[in-house]
């Protein structure tokens, strides 16, 4: 059994694979090198571990390898199944990296574009032959809302919403039809680009505001609400060769 570890800013994704198939994900607060060992100390299946961390955490994985446990911290030298041409190679995110292994993993030799939809609007771009070239950043959904309220004396602060008009016909529907409708076109319009210059691009879609851009796109996309995770594992099992 696999565990992949997927730190962030104040949630941790704790998932098991048995080798390629996901068996669940459960949602911690924080992380520490006693959670790990408590949890490891109820399961005697796992046998491969990888973990993943937005924040400088010292994680001492020795105790882990006592227990026969192959382990690795997913790093910019992490061996991966795709050639990484990014050319500052230590500032990416590893998420990025990783939704990037895992999009070409799930359309191995046609060119893929994954789209991550959360707190910003990430794009990341692997061609047919397994290069990542790297992609662009830009504001979420909800950063969109809070830049307009917090650089404005007057505009409030509004809620994400399932809205679908073009005209507001409020202050608060024009907030929200120039956020959503301006996301919309943007995605759309890299896509767009993409395939002007690529051809056939296979597009990801991800995030936790993925559902928003459900029929709101006019481009085909792939919805896959764990690249990240699916990316993480198989980077693992790349590296523990035994389960590749």
């Amino acid at each position: 059994m696999n565990l992949v570890v997927d730190i962030g800013n104040t949630q941790t994704k704790i998932a098991l694979f048995d080798k390629n198939e996901h068996q669940k994900t459960e949602i911690v607060e924080g992380f520490s090198n006693e959670f790990l060992l408590n949890y490891l100390s109820n399961r005697n299946d796992i046998k491969s571990i990888i973990v993943s961390s937005v924040k400088n955490l010292r994680i001492d994985f020795e105790p882990i390898r006592q227990r026969n446990i192959f382990v690795i911290e997913f790093d910019e030298n992490t061996l991966l199944p795709i050639i990484n041409n990014y050319q500052s190679s230590k500032t990416l995110g590893k998420d990025r990296l990783a939704a990037a292994v895992g999009g070409y993993l799930l359309h191995q030799n046609e060119n893929v574009l994954v789209i991550d939809a959360g707190t910003c609007i990430k794009y990341d771009f692997v061609d047919s032959i397994g290069n990542y070239e790297g992609g662009a950043i830009s504001p979420g959904i909800l950063m969109r809302f809070k830049a307009l309220n917090t650089f404005t004396d007057k505009l409030p602060l509004v809620e994400k919403s399932n809205f679908n008009k073009l005209i507001g016909k409020t202050t608060e529907e024009s907030i929200l039809s120039g956020v959503f409708n301006g996301v919309f076109a943007e995605v759309d319009g890299i896509i767009d680009q993409y395939k002007q210059k690529f051809g056939e691009v296979k597009i990801v879609l991800s995030g936790g505001d993925m559902n928003y851009f459900d029929n709101r796109l006019k481009n085909s996309i792939f919805a896959f609400p764990n690249i990240v995770i699916f990316g993480l594992n198989k980077i693992l099992n790349f590296n523990d060769k035994s389960n590749f």
